[in-house]
């Protein structure tokens, strides 16, 4: 793994907001569905906190998953005149037949795949039905994680810079588990700040305290 060169480095991830097709309640994964409004008023409240409380109001990198919920959530939250690099390794997971279907959905329809996905689910050989197994997802991710750091690493070697990373909940739980060591919830719209000093630590997860303005 490539480890990020200066040890005062500080990488924000953010979660996408509400989209259009609902993906507070959806598997949506690889179906590429824009920010609804609220979504949009999620991403402005992320910028908005980490501007005044965070005192971030300029990325030296701004990283997005390539899906049109994260990009758009990384222009809202970085800043319209962001250079915006999109790492195809952190699209989310690919649900397969669960795609755009909510719990209760897939249950109705697909009851034995989902006995088999609440049994399974976080198994390293599990696979969602003509979709991608958690090992290739993961395995996908780490890729995505090496590449995100070196791209950084060579842009900025200079002190105290920071970058911001709007992705989907599988993408930065697997990023914070394998920097860090923890294991976030991410709701949408949700902010997790890691610190590289010396080694990547969380220096804040699962903020969400900005979403109750929108």
């Amino acid at each position: 793994m490539v480890k990020a060169a200066n040890p005062r480095r500080r990488l924000i991830l953010v979660r996408h907001g509400e989209t259009e097709g609902q993906s507070s309640i959806r598997y949506h994964g690889r179906t590429d569905v824009p920010l609804s409004e609220l979504g949009r008023a999620q991403l402005r409240a992320v910028r908005d906190t980490l501007r005044q409380h965070h005192q971030l109001a300029k990325f030296d990198r701004v990283f997005s998953s390539p899906l049109i919920r994260a990009t758009e959530g990384a222009r809202l939250v970085g800043g319209e005149s962001s250079e915006i690099v999109t790492i195809e390794e952190f699209a989310e997971v690919h649900f397969g037949l669960f795609e755009g279907l909510t719990a209760d959905e897939i249950r109705e329809r697909f009851p034995e795949d989902f006995a088999r996905w609440n049994a399974d689910r976080l198994a390293p050989g599990y696979t969602y039905p003509g979709g991608e197994s958690r090992a290739e997802f993961l395995a996908r991710v780490d890729r995505g994680s090496d590449k995100m750091l070196a791209l950084w690493n060579l842009a900025n070697p200079v002190v105290d810079d920071c970058a911001l990373l709007v992705a989907h909940r599988g993408v930065i739980r697997q990023i914070v588990r394998r920097l860090a060591g923890a294991s976030p919830i991410v709701e949408l719209g949700s902010i997790q700040i890691l610190i590289d000093d010396g080694s990547w630590r969380p220096a804040a997860l699962d903020l969400i305290d900005h979403l109750a303005r929108v």
